[in-house]
Protein backbone atom coordinates (compact mmCIF):
# COMPACT_ATOMS: atom_id res chain seq x y z
CA UNK A 1 0.00 0.00 0.00
CA UNK A 2 2.68 2.87 1.34
CA UNK A 3 4.68 1.56 -1.90
CA UNK A 4 1.60 2.05 -4.38
CA UNK A 5 1.40 5.39 -2.69
CA UNK A 6 4.92 6.58 -3.76
CA UNK A 7 4.58 5.78 -6.88
CA UNK A 8 1.52 7.46 -7.30
CA UNK A 9 2.59 10.42 -5.96
CA UNK A 10 6.59 10.60 -7.67
CA UNK A 11 4.26 10.10 -10.72
CA UNK A 12 1.59 12.86 -10.01
CA UNK A 13 5.23 15.04 -9.12
CA UNK A 14 6.58 14.20 -12.60
CA UNK A 15 3.50 15.04 -14.37
CA UNK A 16 2.92 18.52 -12.60
CA UNK A 17 6.48 19.40 -13.17
CA UNK A 18 6.68 18.42 -17.08
CA UNK A 19 3.24 19.57 -17.63
CA UNK A 20 4.49 23.06 -15.87
CA UNK A 21 7.69 23.34 -17.66
CA UNK A 22 6.03 22.66 -20.77
CA UNK A 23 4.30 26.20 -20.15
CA UNK A 24 6.77 29.02 -19.95
CA UNK A 25 6.79 31.97 -22.23
CA UNK A 26 10.41 30.10 -23.72
CA UNK A 27 8.14 27.56 -24.43
CA UNK A 28 5.52 29.73 -26.27
CA UNK A 29 7.53 31.63 -28.02
CA UNK A 30 9.46 28.90 -29.65
CA UNK A 31 6.10 27.50 -31.29
CA UNK A 32 3.84 28.89 -33.93
CA UNK A 33 0.05 29.29 -32.28
CA UNK A 34 -2.05 28.28 -34.09
CA UNK A 35 -3.76 31.85 -35.40
CA UNK A 36 -0.79 33.87 -35.79
CA UNK A 37 -0.27 35.59 -32.67
CA UNK A 38 1.46 35.53 -29.35
CA UNK A 39 0.61 32.68 -26.73
CA UNK A 40 0.27 33.07 -22.71
CA UNK A 41 -0.71 30.42 -20.13
CA UNK A 42 -3.17 31.92 -17.71
CA UNK A 43 -4.20 29.24 -15.14
CA UNK A 44 -5.82 26.53 -17.19
CA UNK A 45 -6.39 28.17 -19.99
CA UNK A 46 -3.73 28.53 -23.11
CA UNK A 47 -4.79 32.47 -24.40
CA UNK A 48 -3.63 33.45 -27.72
CA UNK A 49 -3.52 37.00 -28.65
CA UNK A 50 -3.66 38.25 -32.44
CA UNK A 51 -3.53 41.55 -33.17
CA UNK A 52 -4.38 43.79 -36.23
CA UNK A 53 -5.03 47.85 -36.60
CA UNK A 54 -7.32 49.01 -33.89
CA UNK A 55 -8.76 44.87 -32.91
CA UNK A 56 -7.78 42.47 -30.70
CA UNK A 57 -8.73 38.82 -30.56
CA UNK A 58 -8.34 36.41 -28.03
CA UNK A 59 -8.44 32.98 -28.62
CA UNK A 60 -8.89 30.76 -25.56
CA UNK A 61 -8.06 26.77 -24.82
CA UNK A 62 -7.27 24.39 -22.47
CA UNK A 63 -3.88 23.16 -22.02
CA UNK A 64 -4.60 20.40 -24.87
CA UNK A 65 -5.69 22.82 -27.02
CA UNK A 66 -9.22 22.26 -26.83
CA UNK A 67 -11.73 25.37 -27.43
CA UNK A 68 -13.05 26.99 -24.12
CA UNK A 69 -16.39 28.75 -25.21
CA UNK A 70 -16.25 32.17 -24.13
CA UNK A 71 -20.29 32.58 -23.87
CA UNK A 72 -21.10 34.70 -21.32
CA UNK A 73 -17.81 35.39 -20.96
CA UNK A 74 -16.04 39.36 -20.05
CA UNK A 75 -13.02 40.36 -20.43
CA UNK A 76 -10.26 43.98 -20.85
CA UNK A 77 -7.44 44.34 -22.18
CA UNK A 78 -5.39 47.20 -20.93
CA UNK A 79 -2.27 48.14 -23.33
CA UNK A 80 0.58 50.37 -21.69
CA UNK A 81 3.53 51.96 -24.24
CA UNK A 82 6.80 51.89 -22.13
CA UNK A 83 6.59 53.33 -18.97
CA UNK A 84 4.24 55.98 -20.56
CA UNK A 85 0.63 57.25 -19.05
CA UNK A 86 -2.06 56.79 -19.64
CA UNK A 87 -3.21 53.67 -20.55
CA UNK A 88 -5.94 52.50 -22.68
CA UNK A 89 -8.24 49.80 -21.85
CA UNK A 90 -10.55 48.69 -24.14
CA UNK A 91 -13.40 45.63 -23.29
CA UNK A 92 -13.42 41.91 -24.75
CA UNK A 93 -16.77 40.66 -25.86
CA UNK A 94 -17.62 37.25 -26.46
CA UNK A 95 -17.20 36.88 -30.37
CA UNK A 96 -17.71 33.10 -31.52
CA UNK A 97 -16.54 29.80 -30.29
CA UNK A 98 -14.18 30.45 -28.35
CA UNK A 99 -13.29 34.24 -29.12
CA UNK A 100 -12.81 37.30 -27.28
CA UNK A 101 -12.69 40.19 -29.12
CA UNK A 102 -12.02 44.31 -28.79
CA UNK A 103 -11.76 47.08 -30.81
CA UNK A 104 -10.13 50.83 -29.49
CA UNK A 105 -7.76 53.62 -29.90
CA UNK A 106 -4.48 51.87 -29.23
CA UNK A 107 -0.92 51.67 -31.14
CA UNK A 108 1.10 48.60 -30.69
CA UNK A 109 5.11 49.42 -30.63
CA UNK A 110 8.00 47.01 -29.51
CA UNK A 111 7.54 48.96 -26.18
CA UNK A 112 4.04 48.28 -25.39
CA UNK A 113 2.47 45.92 -22.64
CA UNK A 114 -0.65 44.38 -23.23
CA UNK A 115 -2.68 42.78 -19.80
CA UNK A 116 -5.68 40.83 -20.23
CA UNK A 117 -8.22 39.80 -18.01
CA UNK A 118 -10.60 37.35 -18.78
CA UNK A 119 -13.80 35.59 -16.54
CA UNK A 120 -15.66 32.91 -17.57
CA UNK A 121 -18.72 31.75 -15.84
CA UNK A 122 -18.33 30.31 -12.94
CA UNK A 123 -14.91 30.34 -13.04
CA UNK A 124 -12.00 32.27 -11.59
CA UNK A 125 -10.99 35.09 -12.97
CA UNK A 126 -7.71 34.86 -14.91
CA UNK A 127 -5.30 37.48 -16.35
CA UNK A 128 -1.93 37.19 -18.25
CA UNK A 129 0.83 39.92 -19.51
CA UNK A 130 1.98 40.16 -23.10
CA UNK A 131 4.59 41.54 -24.95
CA UNK A 132 3.67 41.17 -28.60
CA UNK A 133 6.37 42.00 -30.31
CA UNK A 134 10.05 41.28 -30.62
CA UNK A 135 11.86 41.42 -27.05
CA UNK A 136 14.80 43.19 -27.08
CA UNK A 137 18.37 41.83 -27.44
CA UNK A 138 19.84 40.41 -24.42
CA UNK A 139 22.99 42.13 -22.98
CA UNK A 140 25.50 40.92 -24.68
CA UNK A 141 24.76 39.31 -27.96
CA UNK A 142 24.28 43.30 -29.79
CA UNK A 143 26.02 43.68 -33.16
CA UNK A 144 26.23 39.45 -33.62
CA UNK A 145 29.70 39.81 -30.98
CA UNK A 146 29.95 37.29 -28.61
CA UNK A 147 29.69 37.79 -25.15
CA UNK A 148 32.12 38.29 -22.65
CA UNK A 149 31.73 35.31 -20.92
CA UNK A 150 32.02 33.09 -24.16
CA UNK A 151 33.45 29.61 -22.78
CA UNK A 152 34.37 28.50 -26.44
CA UNK A 153 38.31 29.28 -25.21
CA UNK A 154 38.07 26.58 -22.87
CA UNK A 155 39.65 24.01 -24.77
CA UNK A 156 43.37 25.00 -24.20
CA UNK A 157 44.82 25.84 -20.76
CA UNK A 158 46.60 29.31 -21.35
CA UNK A 159 50.31 27.95 -21.59
CA UNK A 160 49.22 24.92 -23.85
CA UNK A 161 49.72 26.14 -27.59
CA UNK A 162 47.34 22.34 -28.81
CA UNK A 163 45.63 19.91 -26.64
CA UNK A 164 47.86 17.25 -25.22
CA UNK A 165 47.31 14.17 -27.98
CA UNK A 166 48.40 10.34 -26.99
CA UNK A 167 50.81 8.15 -29.35
CA UNK A 168 47.85 7.55 -31.73
CA UNK A 169 46.73 10.92 -32.24
CA UNK A 170 43.47 11.07 -30.32
CA UNK A 171 42.93 13.88 -27.79
CA UNK A 172 41.86 13.10 -24.12
CA UNK A 173 41.75 16.37 -23.27
CA UNK A 174 39.04 16.59 -20.41
CA UNK A 175 36.63 19.41 -19.73
CA UNK A 176 36.19 20.67 -16.47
Amino acid sequence: MIKSMAVVLVSATLAVSLSASAHTEEYFDSHAAPHGGQMRMAGPYHLELVSKEKEIVLYVSDHADNNISTEGGVGKATFQDGKAKPKTTIQLEPAGDNMFSGTGDFTITPETVIVVFIKLPEQEAQSVRFAPLKPKAKPGKQDGKKPADDHSGHHMHQDDKKPAADEAGHNHHMHH
